[in-house]
């Protein structure tokens, strides 16, 4: 069974930069897929950005050109680096794992969670 758990979330005023990262433990597959994910709330969860098996990263469109999606040699951490803050970026931000979905940015394609990290931005 894979496990995840996130760290690096906080507080932060717009414009200002984060990096979260996800350790993944257990059974690491190297054609797995990860994404991130957030949820505000009373908000639907929102795909943020994807890195496919081969390396491969996508993004949801409100996050283009700010965030980042990396992951590690060995694919045992997951990272986002997150860049000119905005308030509306205010979430709790999960990632997530499974063997590559073809709806890569959609919460149901993936099976493993972790419990999520709180970002908060301030304007």
């Amino acid at each position: 069974e894979v496990k995840l758990v996130e760290s690096g979330g906080g507080s932060v005023q717009a414009g200002g930069s984060l990096r979260l990262s996800c350790s993944v433990k257990g059974y690491t597959y190297s054609l797995y897929c990860y994404a991130w994910f957030r949820q505000a709330p009373g908000k639907e969860r929102e795909g943020v950005a994807h890195i496919d098996s081969d390396g491969t990263t996508s993004y949801g469109d409100s996050v283009k050109g700010r965030f980042a999606i990396s992951a590690s040699d060995a694919r045992d951490t997951l990272y986002l680096q997150m860049n000119n803050l905005k308030a509306e970026d205010t979430a709790m931000y999960y990632c997530a794992a499974d063997i590559c979905p073809v709806a890569i940015l959609t919460p149901s394609s993936y099976g493993y969670w972790g419990q999520g990290t709180q970002v908060t931005v301030s304007s």
